[in-house]
């Protein structure tokens, strides 16, 4: 039997790249079936599962990521920080900080993630900027160290579940699950390990009222038994059915399987509402949600699957391919992604839905179980017992009952066998039929298939047609094309069109519903369906209909189809001219106005035809309008424009004009145009051409110069500033110039435009302007302006002193003024425009040797706003500095305090000797390094106190004064008060070799012998101090600090100075060290002892020394300082030293705890343990007691180790000390104090000690704990060791596992203890998965005997499976082959078929094989045994078997193997397969194999000749010629056809036999070679037989040969006999020619005489046929104009019969309408009748 269920592997994550390390929980992540993604080594791996596995990555320093299962959001996480990214957008989205880690976190929808930390539950949005929200706190029972593995939703967010699992008692997994309620907001604790939610239709309710199912695995700690549960939560208020709960229902755990095992997640596929659950060792459970029952269990992978998601079926064909079949089964759901840890294999599992069914049939024996999921699922194996059943509910009259079983059938039943079944039952009386009784059923949960749909349709619209426009809103019926002819044929409502036309589109109906929507007038509905379904039709006949009966829906089509998507769906000219030929103007513009819309080069002649009927037509508006949206450009335009000309339409006109001629006539009348046209006109032109124009306008008058103006103003740029002014200076508009450089000028950067612009303003007097433009213009030539300015000599100068101001002509514009005397004007521009430039104007008054009272009045009126450093630098250089002393004291009067006017101050009372010092000290706003510069040369001693006074701004200058003029003793008092470390640096240098310098040498012994013992300030001394330090200096140092401290000064206690110089010792003469520790007593001990032992210095003695000093009471009072001290101490001693002996005299001699657990560490890291164990019994310290019990196994020191382990019990409760304590009992062999430490209370893990003694053999120790503990299975194993066989047995049977009933089986088998052995082995065949091994053993052993015995014996035990049938009859095939046909025939049904079959073919036991075959209706096997075998064959089985094979082939390889093998029995296989075979097949095979093979089937030839098959009668024709039975091969002729008679015919017409040549004769006759039969025949002298030849053929040409023929032979009877039988077509003359010319005058007189009557007969009525013809063509005539020229009744006559209306209207009668000359007749016809002429009716001619 296969399996049920399908895996394979979709991809491996390894071989994408992806390390093993990483594929494990939390790394990697899976949140559906389209990504996986994984972080490893700061780098994100993605896997598009949907792109054949396509792999991105990406550097990102993420510890976990989760991908969005449905858009491309990824989420990351790095410790506490979260952050959401849209990959597609490559945007960051959103962030967030969480207090505390995260240890769980999953998508549980498109829309939310979800986070578990150690306290609560969070779920964090992808919209907007939310933040993550609490939902739940953990359950306190939750330990808070479980591990979180699990976290769903339900789909409508209203509950929650969170799984956790932790370590259990005895080695096991506990699991725990919190359930919570959002809207009730209330929680409960759940054992047990996987769950899920899912949306399932529950039984007893419909579709529309779906059931939230919490399926999940219980097991508690308590109760060892496995359990599903399947129950509803949070059921609506608002449901009707009954609620969903099932009894919890045992999970079949294998009895052998791992006690530790546990399931680590459940997955739903809703669609099959299965649930697959996967434990760590890889057992999967498939589980039917709706019975909560277990359909497969297996192992699937050895790997642990930690990541499942419910997948989609691999191709949406295979999951929607079957979704309107009967109960909605649909191709099924897809199964689920698995991921297997380490190995990174990718696993999809699903449903194997061809084998479900028997599986469950053949395995599980639950024939309910598979009947509901054939039904639910749509599986196939199930077709039987639905017939009966079916069978049996209808028999007993259950008519709802047998409904249901249709509904839930799938496609077994619900066919048209089931539905005439119901429909010929008898109505009851008081019910409904029970055709509608069953349809009823049929509606209440799914949907009616097409037939089902037809059926119900008839009776309901015939009684309440409201009904089924419900069921087709609700989708309960299947939409064809024939339930919309039942519908539009019935008309049974109102609405009938529109449920018709939504039937024709459902079912793709294109042409129906296209007529539909014509009936209902949405015209261009029709375009947009029949372009969405491809669908093609004539829509130039549609149109030409609609454009006569309704225009405007013409016009609605039309505009449909040219703006269908993709092009125009008809011919645009084509549907104009239609519009035009019935004068509909409006609709054609309204057409060519949609059709033209696109603006294409190729409607250039449509565009012109659109404005033409307009412009032409009386329209001028339209054509303006049309031209006023600019939507067509590609039109004739100089055609369109004299048109528009001629129309008045000028500006129109302009618009389209190219000429400049034509243009410029156009705009003789530019004053009827509109202005902002004219301006906008000129974007056409060229520049030439514009130009041109604009000087013909101007040339007009003055009336175009404003629009001239205009038009300048918004050309500028492209007609150019230069062209624009020579027009209007050509007609000389200076004002129009100044108006159209004014509006450019502002933004224009042409010199020219603003030199212009300064000159026309000038002359027409616009002074402000003109000054304007000089002020903020940065566009014009100065140069040029300014000569300008000069020579014009305007009244205000302004302008001039603008230009020259901005452009710095100050030199020539103070010339200027003071040599025309606008010396008011100098004045004006230094106060009020440039302050600044003041000392430029004072310099050109000083080389004019101006009046120095005016300079002066000019600077005390300019004040403060004279740039003070300019004007002294010009009054210096010409040595005039005195002359500007008043303004500067004036200045300082006011309360200047800017530098520049201090330092010109100072430069005068230095050079003047006037108090400078006194200056120098007190004045506060003057630049010291200008004026220390200054007085540099002068006096050094002026500028070091010029440079002090900045306070450290001038201390380079200030060094260097000082060591230029050797001012050493100024400059170390200066660097002692300034405390400045950077100065200290600066002056502390040494040079380029590192060796002092003579300049810091004599400052250092300043600083020494007089700066700094003068000092008081502890300050001072401190910066003075680290500044020696930070110059590395540390002779000089040290000799400072001996001064201070040694020999005795303010600062000789000063703690930190002592460490500064032990410190600097350390550094610079370590030998002093131990002598300053000696001395000192205020220095920080600990803080030096730890820099003394670093690796720095490595002054280990000295550290000791310190720590040594500072342990006693007089320096450290509290004791436990003292004790930290002596630790350190003795740290210095192990880590530093190393010497273990002092460091234990030194713990010997404090005698303190911690000291000795510090020795103890040490001398357990120097692998002391011995040593160390009585350290730390000194100091009763059991922290490193698992190094301590480590080092003591490696060594072997139990005895020692067990009173450690004493007092490490007393402090510590830990299962590891006491654990150990048992093993050092066991190892001393102290079994009497083992077992009572052991039946007393401890925490000790007995088990894995006890295994522990077991792998090391110590097996009665072993013995001991495994008693303790009840461990039966480790107890019998002990015992086999002990070679204590029955006792194992019983410790085993107590055990009750398989794997140790196994175990001492193995055992007692190679002991030949085969009691016990059988014992043990009944207990182990009752497990499948262990038989084979049992099996093996015995065989491997050659105790063959022994073996089937026992399985015989397990035939009688209740728990024997399918596997101890199968493997005895297997057994019996290799051992024991008498017994095997007996076992076969009373087990048979136990037996696993497909094994059983292999071992008897092994063994070439064909005929047992054969009866496996036969019994387990493997037809086609057993044909081809008993065709392979010979010993197999026996016939009636064969002939039974045959007819029930599935592959047709084997029948006719059955046809050779009787030719070949049972030829006398081939008839009777024939007459068996009759309905099997291709008679055309068999007769192809016969002839391939034999001539002879014909012969022997021919009565099944006859038999199927009434097919009438080419093949079977030519081969029955070729047996009756070789026969030479003419009888039979004339009635095979007669009665079939179907061969190729003239074939036929030719092979017989040359047959010695007369009969088969006038057969041939027949044969020709019958296809129409009348000359060929006639030939035939009258060779033969068959004259009967060629004249009744020639009257079938109807041939005068014939039949006129052969009455020649009978006269040349003289056959004067055959000749009559001729004329006689062919009379109506033989002409008279020949008749009469032949009678003459022969003398058979009396032969032919009769037929003379006959064809005189018969002619005069004809004459007679075709009289009287004139007559009435006469009268019914003017009747005719006059019913032509009656009706309207074919216009009548308003029908076209396209498509609706011509014209006439359908009457008889052309030459030859036959349909009225256009005939065309093309099938008869002369055109159009005008009347019905006067004769035919080539047609049909009337006189022939």
């Amino acid at each position: 039997m296969s399996c049920p269920i399908v895996l394979t592997e979709q991809t491996n994550l390894a071989t994408l790249g992806i390390p093993s390390e990483s594929i494990k929980f939390g790394s990697v992540s899976m949140d559906s079936d389209k990504w996986i993604v994984s972080c490893e080594n700061n780098t994100l791996t993605m896997v598009d599962l949907k792109n054949s596995n396509a792999v991105t990555r990406r550097p990102m320093k993420a510890t976990a990521a989760i991908m969005n299962p449905v858009s491309t959001i990824l989420a990351l996480r790095s410790g506490n920080v979260l952050q959401m990214f849209n990959l597609d957008l490559q945007a960051k989205m959103k962030s967030s900080t969480l207090p505390s880690p995260v240890l769980f976190w999953r998508w549980t929808s498109p829309q939310n993630i979800a986070l578990v930390t150690a306290e609560e539950v969070l779920h964090w949005s992808v919209k907007g900027d939310e933040q993550p929200v609490k939902v739940f706190d953990r359950h306190k029972d939750i330990p808070a160290t479980s591990q979180v593995i699990n976290y769903q939703t339900s789909k409508d967010g209203k509950w929650c579940l969170l799984g956790a699992i932790n370590q259990g008692e005895g080695g096991g997994v506990d699991g725990h699950m919190q359930l919570y309620s959002t809207e009730q907001r209330v929680t409960q604790k759940l054992d047990g390990h996987a769950a899920s939610f899912c949306t399932i239709a529950a039984p007893g309710r419909s579709v529309s009222d779906p059931a939230t199912v919490l399926v999940f695995h219980q097991k508690s700690p308590s109760s060892p038994v496995s359990k599903m549960f399947c129950m509803e939560v949070g059921r609506p208020s608002t449901s009707t059915g009954p609620p969903f709960k099932l009894p919890p229902v045992p999970l079949p755990v294998p009895q052998d399987g791992d006690p530790s095992d546990f399931p680590v997640s459940l997955t739903v596929d809703e669609k099959d509402s299965l649930g697959y659950l996967l434990t760590k060792a890889g057992t999967l459970y498939v589980v039917d949600i709706l019975t909560a029952r277990t359909i497969y269990r297996g192992r699937i992978t050895q790997g642990t699957v930690f990541a499942t998601i419910p997948a989609k079926p691999l191709s949406d064909s295979d999951s929607d391919s079957n979704s309107d079949s009967a109960g909605g089964g649909g191709g099924g759901g897809g199964g689920i992604l698995a991921v297997v840890a380490r190995t990174g294999v990718v696993l999809r599992l699903g449903l194997n839905r061809p084998q479900v069914v028997p599986y469950v049939l053949a395995t599980l024996r639950d024939a309910d179980l598979a009947v509901g999921l054939a039904g639910r699922l749509n599986l196939p194996g199930a077709e039987e017992l639905y017939e009966a059943e079916f069978t049996k509910l209808l028999g007993g009259g259950d008519v709802t009952g047998a409904a249901r079983l249709a509904r839930s059938s799938g496609a077994s039943l619900r066919n048209a066998k089931t539905i005439g079944r119901f429909a010929a039952l008898p109505q009851q009386p008081g019910q409904a039929p029970p055709l509608l009784q069953y349809f009823s059923v049929l509606l209440e949960t799914g949907k009616l298939t097409e037939l089902e749909s037809v059926e119900l349709a008839k009776p309901v619209l015939a009684q309440n047609p409201a009904l089924l426009e419900k069921w087709l809103k609700d989708e309960k019926l299947h939409c064809s094309e024939q339930l919309g002819d039942l519908i539009m044929a019935a008309q049974a409502s109102p609405n009938s069109l529109e449920m018709a036309l939504s039937i024709y589109l459902r079912a793709s109906c294109h042409e129906k519903a296209v007529s539909c929507f014509a009936q209902r007038g949405e015209y261009a509905k029709i375009v947009a369906y029949a372009k969405q379904v491809n669908f093609t039709m004539d829509y130039m006949n549609l149109l030409n209909q609609l454009v006569f009966s309704s225009p405007a829906g013409a016009l609605e089509l039309a505009k449909a189809l040219v703006s269908a998507e993709g092009g125009p769906l008809v011919d645009i000219q084509a549907v104009a001219e239609a519009f035009l030929a019935s004068n509909r103007v409006q609709e054609t513009t309204a057409f060519l106005l949609e059709a033209l819309k696109e603006n294409r080069p190729d409607h250039a002649h449509l565009q012109t035809k659109l404005l033409e009927i307009n412009l032409t037509g009386g329209a001028p508006a339209v054509a303006d309008a049309i031209l006023q949206t600019r939507s067509l450009t590609h039109y004739d335009k100089n055609h369109v424009a004299k048109l528009l000309e001629r129309a008045q339409l000028y500006q129109r006109a302009a618009e389209n004009y190219t000429e400049i001629g034509d243009i410029k006539r156009v705009f003789k009348n530019c004053h009827t145009m509109n202005q902002e046209f004219v301006v906008e006109f000129f974007s056409t032109l060229s520049r030439p051409d514009a130009i041109m124009l604009l000087k013909d306008m101007l040339s007009r008058g003055a009336s175009n110069v404003q629009v001239v103006v205009e038009i300048a103003k918004k050309y500028n740029e492209e007609l150019g500033a230069k062209d624009l002014i020579d027009v209007f200076e050509t007609f000389k508009a200076i004002e129009g110039m100044f108006y159209y450089l004014g509006s450019i000028v502002n933004f224009s950067e042409d010199p020219l435009v603003h030199f212009k612009y300064i000159q026309s303003s000038a002359q027409l007097g616009q002074f402000k302007e003109c000054e304007r433009v000089c002020r903020d213009s940065t566009i014009y030539d100065p140069e040029q302006v300014k000569a300008y300015l000069k020579d014009a000599k305007l009244a205000d100068p302004r302008p001039l002193i603008h230009v020259c101001d901005r452009h710095d002509f100050v030199d020539e514009l103070a010339e200027y003024l003071y040599s025309n005397s606008l010396l008011q004007y100098v004045e004006v521009y230094v106060t009020k425009v440039s302050p600044q430039k003041t000392p430029q104007v004072v310099g050109k008054l000083l080389e004019l040797d101006a009046n120095e009272d005016f300079i002066k009045k000019i600077l005390m009126a300019v004040g403060t706003h004279c740039p003070v450093d300019e004007m002294v630098e010009i009054a210096e250089v010409r040595n005039r500095l005195r002359l500007l002393q008043p303004w500067l004291e004036a200045g300082v009067a006011t309360g200047a305090t800017d530098p520049a006017t201090h330092n010109a101050l100072g430069k005068i009372y230095v050079v003047a000797n006037k108090d400078a010092k006194q200056f120098l000290q007190n004045n506060m706003f003057y630049d010291s390094k200008v004026l220390g510069a200054f007085c540099e040369a002068l006096d050094p001693s002026l500028s070091f106190e010029a440079y002090k006074r900045a306070n450290g701004a001038c201390d380079d200058e200030l060094i260097k004064v000082a060591t230029t003029h050797s001012l050493f003793r100024d400059l170390a008092k200066y660097c002692v008060e300034r405390q400045n470390l950077d100065l200290w640096a600066k002056v502390l240098t040494k040079d380029e070799n590192d060796v002092e310098t003579s300049e810091m040498r004599l400052l250092v012994d300043q600083v020494v012998e007089w700066a700094l013992p003068e000092s008081s300030d502890a300050d001072e001394v401190s910066c003075t101090v680290k500044a020696f330090l930070a110059a590395d200096i540390p002779g000089e140092l040290i000799a400072l600090l001996e001064r201070i401290i040694l020999q005795g000064s303010d600062f000789c206690e000063n703690a930190n100075l002592q460490n500064l110089l032990i410190l600097t010792a350390m550094k610079a003469a370590p030998d002093k060290v131990m002598g300053y520790v000696d001395r000192l007593d205020n220095f920080h001990g600990p803080d030096i002892a730890k820099l003394a032992i670093s690796e720095q210095h490595e002054l280990f003695e000295e550290g000791y020394a310190i720590y040594c000093k500072f342990s006693k009471k007089e320096f450290t009072p509290d004791k436990d300082d003292r004790v930290e001290m002596q630790t350190l101490a003795l740290g210095v001693l192990v880590d530093k030293l190393q010497n273990l002996e002092r460091a234990a005299e030194y713990a010997l001699n404090v005698n303190e705890k911690p000291v000795w657990s510090k020795l103890g560490v040490a001398q357990l890291d120097n692998k002391l343990a011995s040593m160390a164990i009585k350290s730390f019994l000194n100091a009763e310290d059991p922290k490193e007691y698992m190094r301590v019990c480590n080092e003591a196994n490696d060594l072997e020191i139990w005895d020692e180790l067990i009173p450690f382990i004493k007092m490490a019990r007393e402090s510590i409760k830990e299962n590891f000390l006491d654990t150990e304590l048992i093993y050092c009992y066991a190892k001393t062999n102290d079994l009497a104090a083992m077992e009572e430490f052991v039946t007393g209370p401890n925490c000790a893990n007995i088990q894995s000690i006890g295994d522990r003694c077991f792998n090391e053999g110590q097996y009665q120790a072993a013995k001991v704990l495994f008693i303790g503990i009840n461990n039966n299975a480790k107890l019998a194993l002990c015992h086999v060791n002990l070679e204590e066989f029955r006792d194992a047995v019983s410790a085993a049977g107590k055990a009750n596992a398989v794997s140790t009933w196994k175990s001492v089986c193995w055992a007692c088998i190679d002991a030949t203890e085969f009691r016990l052995a059988a014992t043990c082995g009944l207990n182990i065949i009752i497990a499948p998965d262990h038989l084979d091994d049992l099996i093996g053993h015995y065989e491997q052993r050659g105790y063959f005997t022994e073996l089937m015995q026992l399985m015989e014996q397990g035939l009688a035990l209740e728990d024997a499976h399918i596997g101890i049938f199968t493997e005895l009859a297997i057994l019996y095939s290799k051992y024991n082959e008498d017994k095997l046909m007996e076992h076969l025939k009373i087990f048979m049904s136990r037996l696993n078929v497909n094994k059983v079959v292999r071992a008897c073919e092994r063994a070439r036991l064909w005929k047992e094989a054969n009866f496996c075959y036969v019994q387990d209706k493997q037809y086609d096997s057993a044909i081809k045994t008993m065709m392979e075998r010979n010993s197999a064959f026996v016939n009636d089985t064969f002939l039974d078997c045959i007819t029930k094979v599935r592959n047709q082939e084997l029948v006719y390889k059955t046809l050779g193997f009787y030719l070949n093998q049972h030829v006398n029995l081939l008839g009777r296989l024939l007459s068996v397969v009759d309905e099997m075979l291709d008679p055309a097949r068999v007769v192809h095979q016969m002839r391939k194999a034999d001539d002879s093979a014909l012969l022997l089937i021919q009565p099944y030839l006859k038999d199927v000749q009434k097919k009438n098959l080419s093949a079977v009668n030519e081969a029955l024709n070729e047996l009756y010629i070789e026969d030479e039975d003419y009888e039979s091969l004339r009635g095979s002729v007669n009665d079939y056809d179907n061969f190729d008679q003239i074939v036929l015919a030719q092979r017989i017409e040359s047959h010695e036999l007369l009969e088969f040549r006038r057969l041939a004769a027949y044969v020709y006759a019958t296809n129409k070679r009348w000359e060929q039969s006639v030939q035939l025949s009258k060779k033969d002298k068959m004259y009967k037989d060629a004249i009744d030849t020639s009257k079938r053929s109807e041939s005068e040409e014939l039949i006129e040969g052969l009455l020649r023929f009978f006269c040349e032979i003289s056959e004067k009877e055959c000749f009559s006999s001729c004329l006689y039988t062919c009379y109506e077509f033989v002409s008279p003359d020949v008749a009469l020619e032949l009678g003459w010319k022969n003398d058979y005058v009396d032969f032919i007189m009769p037929f003379m005489i006959q064809n005189l009557r018969d002619t005069s007969q004809r004459l007679k009525a075709l009289e009287s046929k004139v007559e009435e013809d006469e009268e019914e063509v003017a009747d005719g005539v006059a019913g032509n104009y009656a009706g309207g020229m074919g216009y009548g009744n308003n029908v076209l006559m396209i498509g609706n019969g011509g014209m006439g209306g359908g009457q008889d209207m052309g030459y030859g009668g036959g349909g009225g309408g256009l005939d065309m000359g093309l099938n008869g007749g002369m055109g159009v016809g005008m009347g019905g009748g006067m004769g035919g002429m080539g047609g049909g009716g009337g006189v022939q001619y």
